[in-house]
């Protein structure tokens, strides 16, 4: 007799893991790849911090910390919101946490109950939807499109019916858009006056082209704000975020990271807070993100991608190939092992719509990029 699988094991596959999974495959047989499919940096941590990381390796005992994590570093982000956005932000409302994935999962937890509804625009990172349905929650989805920059609205936010959450993000991933800071205020405003909890996803700040990322922070007290050190900081492996939350969900929190995780790891924590000294380093690799993007908005229309979103942060650009694919799974397997380039299908971000889209992330670095370019003009000749 077969025992049983909890349903909640039944999420949909991480697409974007199979195309690096398939991507690799083909590189250790020998053959060109480009990877333009991860959204990760290509650049390891910063100096200071890996020298944080080996001091501590050498003298500290590295034992378990407080589950809302190292005051010092707790205290470091609440000054870092005073420093970059003018907020101030209590030290006892900030919450470390292993990667922004922690934080999204201890946030669902304390803040919703099975059967409740969260929004989410489509497109949008697909583990949003994918935890909230493994915890019992449902994903609302609300669709964006071009007209509204792929963004929410405070009009597509009605239209979506009695809502118990909303997860907005700017920078997005897979599109790049951003909320300007009223537009941001308005949907704070609107989740305020209808007991909508608001969670701002803001992994992507300090990585924009033209202008600054606003923090929802700005705008409300009551919202969940998520980031992590992953993207701006380089700091992918090394699985530490943080989170600002309400007062009223602190201790909720606390006691379920105490259940579930204890702590985030001690040496990832020590590391980060070195990480908020390395800005000339790290605002030199936003600048090759910034070669890359202009790169691939200028070439990628030779090959015929030519529908690109505005890709206003973060390091993605998202394309509609309608025109050449209703299939953006097979377009990307064909594209794989035709060129070499390795990109994501737009399914991963958008169940609907997606089969007309792909995201190309440019956070390699700057010869690759350029070689993945070539290989794509070549191929659309």
């Amino acid at each position: 007799m077969a025992l049983k699988v909890a349903r909640r094991g039944a999420t949909p596959p991480f697409i974007v893991m199979d195309v690096l999974r398939a991507a690799n495959e083909r590189q250790a047989a020998g053959a060109a790849v480009y990877h333009l499919e991860v959204g990760q940096p290509g650049t390891g941590a910063p100096a200071r911090v890996l020298a944080a990381a080996r001091a501590a390796l050498d003298g500290h005992r590295l034992g378990y910390t407080e589950a809302l994590g190292m005051p010092s570093l707790r205290a470091r982000i609440a000054r870092h919101y005073e420093e970059r956005y003018g907020v101030r932000v209590p030290q006892e409302r900030v919450i470390v946490t292993t990667g922004s994935s922690g934080a999204f999962v201890t946030a669902f937890l304390a803040a919703f109950d099975p059967g409740d509804r969260v929004a989410l625009a489509a497109p949008s990172y697909p583990a949003y939807r994918n935890i909230l349905t493994a915890l019992g929650i449902e994903p609302v989805i609300v669709e964006a499109s071009e007209a509204t920059r792929f963004q929410p609205t405070v009009e597509l936010i009605r239209k979506a019916g009695r809502l118990d959450g909303l997860i907005v993000a700017s920078p997005s991933n897979p599109t790049g858009t951003m909320l300007l800071p009223e537009e941001l205020a308005a949907i704070a405003k609107h989740c305020a006056h209808a007991g909508i909890r608001f969670v701002s996803d803001e992994i992507y700040h300090g990585i924009s082209y033209g202008r600054s990322a606003a923090t929802a922070l700005g705008a409300s007290e009551d919202a969940v704000v998520v980031n992590s050190f992953s993207k701006y900081y380089s700091m992918t492996g090394w699985r530490i975020g943080w989170m600002v939350a309400p007062a009223d969900l602190v201790r909720p929190i606390e006691c379920l990271a105490q259940n579930l995780y204890i702590s985030p790891p001690t040496l990832s924590q020590i590391a980060a807070e070195a990480a908020f000294e390395c800005s000339p380093e790290l605002d030199a690799i936003v600048a090759g993100y910034a070669r890359n993007r202009g790169l691939l908005l200028r070439e990628l229309p030779k090959a015929g991608f030519d529908h690109l979103a505005p890709a206003d942060g973060a390091f993605y650009l998202y394309a509609d190939v309608g025109r050449l694919t209703n299939d953006s799974e097979a377009f990307s397997r064909r594209m794989l092992l035709e060129t070499g380039v390795a990109a994501t299908p737009g399914v991963d971000f958008d169940s609907a719509r997606g089969q007309r889209f792909l995201r190309f992330s440019f956070s390699g670095a700057e010869p690759e990029i350029a070689a993945a370019a070539e290989a794509l003009k070549a191929w659309r000749r």
